[in-house]
């Protein structure tokens, strides 16, 4: 099965999603994936009619949206594991109308980064941190499979939170959570920036678990505009027969929203094509 290649909508800043749907189907894109934020600051403020026309377009344009990321950025007081109940309530509140707006765009994907969202507090027990999430993700991926969406939890390194930094952890964390709908997430900035072994070994180490990729540089920006070699991490998505959207996302728009679009396309059909 031929690759298929995904990018992120807020690289694209202040263009409408119509328009980055458009651009992309126009670039060669399969897919498009959408951070909540950059719809509205709470998105349970969305109307329906709203949600319903800007999958239209995507069906129209013929690039789907594929999923959401950087769900927790706004609004302000998320948590997923804090010791404040009302938080925590309001947070799975949240996630309950993400999983809606998501099967609503026509994704199946929801990646779980929000490192802010999940750092343990300063005083706070680990221990209690980490209970807290096994019971968050359990409801929440409760609701996702009901709705025939995968939510995908993604390491980070320790510049970014404190809390699930590595691939094993993030695994341990599927594990006791026990949900076919929680799966993971794997980033290239953040594998080869925290993990003591080569990005390709992860990947071939993850088979069993990965459910979503996202294509990146340490230096914050797309795929083939930094040091890291895509080959070998082409070859080891391939090996473990990964069949999901390999997506670009990046945190440094200074290239300019075209050029990081095109040029990290054109990377990666060369080097998955390799």
């Amino acid at each position: 099965m031929a690759t298929r290649y995904a990018i992120c909508n807020e690289l694209f800043e202040d263009w409408p999603l119509e328009r980055v749907l458009r651009y992309c189907a126009n670039l060669g894109y399969d897919g498009v994936e959408v951070a909540p934020f950059t719809l509205a600051e709470d998105i349970r403020s969305l109307e329906p009619e709203v949600v319903a026309e800007l999958r239209r377009v995507a069906e129209e344009s013929g690039v789907p949206i594929i999923g959401l990321h950087w769900l927790l950025a706004s609004p302000a007081g998320l948590s997923i594991n804090g010791p404040d109940r009302a938080a925590r309530e309001n947070t799975l509140e949240f996630m309950y109308a993400l999983i809606g707006l998501c099967y609503e765009l026509g994704g199946s994907v929801m990646v779980f980064g929000s490192p802010k969202q999940r750092s343990v507090g300063e005083g706070e027990s680990y221990e209690a941190a980490w209970a807290r999430s096994v019971e968050m993700f359990r409801l929440c991926g409760e609701e996702a499979a009901r709705h025939e969406i995968t939510i995908a939890l993604e390491p980070l390194t320790t510049n970014e939170t404190n809390f699930v930094n590595t691939k094993d952890e993030a695994v341990r964390l599927i594990e006791e959570i026990d949900c076919p709908a929680v799966r993971l997430h794997l980033d290239v900035k953040a594998m080869v920036g925290q993990e003591a072994k080569p990005a390709e070994t992860i990947i071939r180490e993850s088979g069993q678990h990965l459910a979503h990729f996202h294509a990146n540089d340490v230096n914050r920006r797309g795929p083939g505009f930094g040091e890291v070699d895509f080959v070998p991490i082409a070859a080891a998505l391939r090996d473990i027969g990964y069949d999901g959207y390999v997506s670009v996302e990046v945190f440094d728009f200074a290239p300019g929203p075209e050029t990081t679009a095109t040029r990290s396309l054109e990377y990666l059909r060369e080097t998955f094509g390799a």
